[in-house]
């Protein structure tokens, strides 16, 4: 018998390319899909199966199906793409708690792969150059996504001791790029202007969409349990990225970084989620050595290849007029100018 895999967040990017890979693949005899909402590629082999991984009865799913590989990339990264910071929370902490108590309960459940991020790591001006899979994070993360995906590693390492059995894969991406997926990450960098931190230039590092879905498909097809980071080879500063890119930065001082992120927010250009700006200042690079020698796997692309691919495949244009720029740098340092002016509000910070 093939192998027969059940995979979460099949409506969305990761999820919905996965499926699409492994149809392909013939000994894969059996695919289903859970999702609240129908997946947005046309599947052909894969069975949709409209269900909340939050709700106790996914055990069911499980267990009718007979599935022996469980794959979860279902991890949500930015809060208005499930209804808030709550509904974030709830999905990523809860559905993930729900799913492993599901496989826990799953005898022919034998693999189980959790996508994580390399945002469990932080971001700190005390980080070394690079972090392992062994390092922890010099400042723990105490919000949104990162401090998510930090207890969602834990539940994973939990289900692991309880079920020694299950082959327990943890994948850490660095930040997705790619012509095809919608991330925070791209639409900051499809901005006309770059807000940059004014006197930070951080190190960057990407995973490009079709390294990504490579290494997931290796994950469900091998054998490879463990932890591993999964980002490119090579390293870029953000304002090599920006000149790669044929954007122009517009440095903002530092007390004015949040604001100038909540009116982006607003106006529904970028949601950069306050506990991933960190990321903006001081970067964050992994070791990817554990991962080439374990899966025996090459990079297409460097993170500089996958900011020019990204370049070339969404036509962002390298020549801007000055003119243009002009208009958009006024905007912006009014906008400046305005909050420098503003009173603080009574009662102190929030």
């Amino acid at each position: 018998m093939g192998r027969r895999v059940l995979i979460t967040g099949v409506s969305r990017f990761l999820g919905g390319h996965l499926a699409r890979r492994l149809e392909q693949d013939p000994d894969v005899e059996y695919l289903v899909g859970v999702d609240l909402d129908e997946p947005e590629l046309d599947l052909e082999r894969t069975e949709y199966v409209r269900a909340d991984i939050r709700n106790p009865l996914v055990v069911k799913i499980l267990q009718t199906t007979e599935v022996d590989t469980v794959v979860h990339p279902n991890i949500v990264a930015t809060p208005p793409r499930v209804g808030g910071r709550a509904a974030m929370k709830e999905l990523n902490v809860i559905g993930t708690l729900q799913l492993f108590a599901a496989c826990q309960k799953a005898e022919r459940v034998k693999r189980v792969i959790v996508k994580s991020t390399t945002a469990v790591y932080g971001a700190d001006p005390r980080d070394p150059s690079l972090f392992t899979e062994d390092m922890s994070a010099r400042s723990v993360p105490r919000t949104g996504y990162s401090k998510d995906s930090v207890e969602v590693e834990q539940y994973a390492r939990d289900f692991g001791r309880r079920r020694p059995d299950v082959d327990l894969t943890i994948l850490r991406f660095a930040n997705f790029l790619g012509p095809d997926i919608e991330t925070t990450l791209t639409r900051y960098f499809s901005l006309p202007l770059i807000p940059t931190p004014l006197g930070f230039d951080p190190r960057i590092q990407l995973i490009h969409e079709e390294d990504a879905i490579e290494v997931l498909d290796r994950a469900v097809r091998e054998h490879h349990p463990g932890i591993y980071n999964v980002a490119a080879d090579g390293v870029v500063y953000l304002s090599q990225a920006l000149r790669t890119l044929g954007r122009p930065p517009v440095p903002v001082p530092l007390p004015l970084v949040r604001p100038l992120g909540a009116v982006l927010r607003r106006v529904g250009l970028v949601d950069y989620a306050t506990d991933q700006l960190r990321f903006l200042l001081y970067g964050r690079v992994a070791d990817n050595g554990r991962l080439k020698d374990g899966f025996g796997y090459r990079f297409r692309h460097t993170t500089r290849d996958t900011l020019l691919d990204f370049a070339e495949k969404r036509r962002l244009r390298r020549l801007i007029t000055p003119e243009r720029v002009e208009e958009w740098e006024r905007d912006v340092y009014e906008f400046l100018r305005r909050r420098s002016e503003e009173p603080a509000p009574a009662g102190g910070r929030e």
